[in-house]
């Protein structure tokens, strides 16, 4: 297998590297401090055409594939701005998935174009207070009504841009779990209107990506048309699986990118700071910590590419991409640390933002699936094991 960048993907990183030349590191920090989304990057990401790197050209799309859009995702990451700039933009790339693989041809010319023109915003409305990773057990529930049209009530949570969105794919219960054969039947998938008068949405205040929204909704009898239904009723879960796999993926790149912008900055301190007459990095006490987190960030890059790769190819790839994630995230993670102690006390200072790049890399440690999780995954299906959940 062959992770070779070809012309076309090494022209794409520059553009996209060309492109966030535009928004600074700085940038991200005033974002941050702000609490504000970043509109700006946004709408030039859309303007150059990129929104819709992984969508049908039918519908204004580029037409290219999951590896394409994981390089987009790692350099925009990497030039700093980290799961914020991210964050931003990630819905986009691989939330609207279930809709163009399942969805009719007038939902995707209804839903895709607004959102690949960034006139619209959407969210991904799956995870629930009292359900967690166990999908199944979610109770947000969608009543169909006489006229076959659908009212959605229940709480969702951690639902990222619901703050700026315009639509949400929501997962719903149609059918009461007690009914169904398997846990996973009677889920039903919609991509609703978010109406502020029946969706209250209230920003749940944390750690890091402060410019990126994150939100609990409290939904109260929402109309939804027949027609903003995905697939077919009861067959959610199912749909909402097919986006996986991706998703993991692009948290990988965007996780790989985070640490290379952390590493980044803690080598130029390295070989700037001088210290008894000689710059840090030369004591091995600082640069091994720094080659080792440089090896395991390529080693997951790889890895990464290789579920990328499979994807694309229309193969399994459910192993590589968990491992992906698991490797990347960790990898981001050790390196914003050991950044954070190459620069001492100011890495603790938001000037060098290193502290803003380890505050953001405990998110794809957690989400979207926990480093546990995955582990028990691996444990059952690669070697083996007896199932622990």
């Amino acid at each position: 297998m062959n992770f070779t960048l070809s012309n076309d993907q090494r022209a794409l990183v520059d553009a996209i590297e060309r492109l966030c030349a535009d928004f600074p590191i700085e940038y991200w920090r005033e974002q941050d401090e702000r609490a504000q989304y970043p509109h700006a990057f946004h709408q030039a990401v859309a303007q150059s055409g990129w929104l819709g790197i992984a969508m049908p050209e039918a519908q204004g799309g580029a037409g290219l594939g999951i590896t394409e859009a994981a390089l987009m995702m790692r350099t925009i990451s990497a030039c700093g701005a980290g799961m914020s700039g991210a964050s931003a933009i990630h819905m986009n790339i691989f939330g609207l998935n279930p809709v163009v693989v399942f969805g009719t041809d007038e939902q995707r010319q209804r839903f895709l174009p607004p959102l690949i023109a960034g006139q619209e915003k959407a969210c991904f409305a799956v995870t629930e207070p009292d359900a967690g990773l166990d999908t199944t057990r979610l109770k947000t529930q969608a009543v169909r009504q006489p006229d076959g049209n659908y009212l959605i009530s229940g709480r969702k949570i951690w639902i990222s841009t619901a703050q700026v969105s315009d639509r949400m794919l929501i997962l719903t219960r149609t059918t009461p779990l007690e009914q169904v054969k398997k846990p996973t039947q009677g889920l039903t998938l919609f991509f609703a209107k978010l109406d502020r008068e029946r969706v209250e949405v209230r920003e749940i205040h944390k750690l890091g990506r402060a410019a990126v929204d994150s939100n609990m909704l409290f939904i109260d009898a929402l109309p939804v048309p027949a027609i903003d239904r995905i697939g077919e009723e009861g067959h959610g879960f199912e749909y909402i699986l097919h986006g996986l796999n991706p998703e993991r993926i692009l948290i990988a790149a965007e996780a790989v990118g985070l640490g290379r912008a952390a590493l980044r900055i803690a080598s130029k301190y390295a070989q700037e700071r001088v210290v008894f007459g000689r710059p840090i990095g030369q004591n091995q006490g600082v640069a091994h910590p720094l080659a080792r987190a440089w090896a395991n960030l390529e080693a997951a890059d790889l890895m990464m590419l290789k579920a990328a790769t499979l994807y694309d190819a229309g193969q399994p790839c459910g192993i590589e991409a968990n491992a992906a994630k698991y490797l990347a995230a960790e990898a981001a993670h050790d390196a914003c640390q050991n950044a954070i102690l190459t620069l001492g006390g100011m890495g603790y200072a938001k000037e060098y933002h290193v502290e803003r790049l380890l505050r953001e890399s405990y998110i794809p440690r957690i989400a979207p699936v926990s480093p546990q999780m995955i582990l028990n995954f691996i444990a059952e299906k690669v070697l083996g094991l007896p199932k622990s959940y």
